[in-house]
């Protein structure tokens, strides 16, 4: 059962397959508990939320005998990073690039669930991607599929950095693979090339310093100490993962709905931040950006134009002032002020700032003027 499973998950393009016994990752919940008691989980109230049914596979489905995991590459052509030399343009992670992956691979599993439980004549299923109060790495590396390395991501000899996972939870047994070592050793290269200093230390990562998080799952104003750090990465980031030397042995991706886009490869600043709701939506469809928003998104935009050091963006920047979401118009006092002398910025504040109303963006306002302009 489980060889023909194997190459149906082949045949299906998933680059890695093992079976992880859901007792094997006694450690995990106990970690994330530690995590979320110091805060480094910022405000995904749903990691809290969710701690006790995370905290172990059979506090989220009682009958679970055994968990399949997946992993479906998806390494990029070129080495991302290079983007972030181009100031115009903005940096959007290999993993957003093309199609949503959660839909993909959920009827990739889906398809492997029912083949299943038809060759076992018997037993339940449940299949998650990601969305789930699932452990899915700690299960990954239980299934032999890789570790976690110092930057907390999945790790796989074989494959890199670059793997989607997906599982299959079922009630079968079904014989666990032995788990995966940690080979990371000495080198701490992912934790180096950190840009905003997420990891306290190896194996732990603070979420509210993380680029990934600021610009896809913070809510509101990114904090002034980190916006200079992030130069014109406007939704996640892939820098550790890029950095690790496992890569030399990734291969591109092969699913094309996962290739990217031209469009995003290294869209134009200028053009993301035109983009009304409509326009948004339109432009982000199938992609697991429309998820964040347009708000989000024109947000870090403006962070990325306020660290180009171009002052063509400044009218650009001086449009969205009157943005109605606070969000934008916070950001954009914030790009402005870096884009404009202070005695310009000085005489556009005088225009707008007294007729705020949002407490955040009026913040932005006196955080950005010299004392005596303010």
């Amino acid at each position: 059962m489980k060889s023909h499973l194997r190459t149906l998950a082949a045949s299906e393009g998933f680059d890695a397959f093992g079976i992880g016994d859901p007792d094997a990752v006694p450690e995990a919940g106990p970690r994330l508990a530690q995590w979320v008691a110091a805060q480094r989980h910022g405000d995904m109230g749903w990691m809290a939320d969710t701690l006790e049914r995370r905290a172990h596979p059979r506090a989220l489905w009682g009958e679970i005998r055994a968990v399949v995991m997946l992993g479906l590459n998806y390494g990029p052509d070129e080495d991302p990073r290079s983007i972030l030399e181009e100031r115009t343009n903005g940096a959007i992670s290999v993993y957003a690039r093309g199609e949503d992956y959660h839909e993909l691979i959920k009827a990739k599993l889906k398809r492997l669930a029912r083949a299943l439980l038809a060759e076992a004549g018997e037993g339940d299923v449940k299949v998650f991607v990601d969305t789930a109060p699932l452990m899915e790495k700690p299960l990954a590396m239980a299934a032999g599929l890789g570790w976690q390395g110092k930057h907390t991501n999945l790790v796989s000899r074989a494959k890199g950095s670059w793997l989607f996972l997906g599982a299959i939870a079922t009630t079968l047994e079904l014989p666990p693979d032995t788990a995966s070592g940690d080979h990371c050793g000495a080198c701490r290269a992912c934790l180096d090339s950190c840009p905003t200093g997420a990891f306290p230390a190896p194996y732990q990562i603070d979420a509210r310093r993380c680029v990934s998080y600021l610009t896809i799952e913070h809510k509101g104003p990114i904090p002034r100490d980190l916006r200079p750090l992030m130069g014109n990465r406007i939704y996640g980031c892939d820098d550790c993962l890029a950095a690790c030397p496992w890569n030399k042995f990734a291969a591109e991706g092969r699913e094309m709905k996962l290739a990217a886009r031209a469009e995003n490869k290294a869209p134009a600043l200028k053009e993301l931040a035109a983009l009304d709701d409509a326009a948004f939506r339109a432009r982000f469809a199938k992609s697991p950006i429309k998820r964040t928003g347009r708000a989000r998104m024109v947000r870090n935009v403006l962070v990325a134009i306020g660290n180009s050091g171009d002052p063509g963006f400044a009218p650009q920047a001086a449009d969205l002032l009157s943005d109605p979401e606070p969000l934008v118009r916070g950001a954009a006092v914030w790009a402005l002020s870096r884009l404009l002398p202070t005695a310009d910025f000085a005489q556009i504040a005088a225009q707008h700032a007294r007729s705020e109303e949002d407490a955040e963006v009026a913040e932005e306002w006196r955080a950005a003027l010299p004392p005596a302009a303010a």
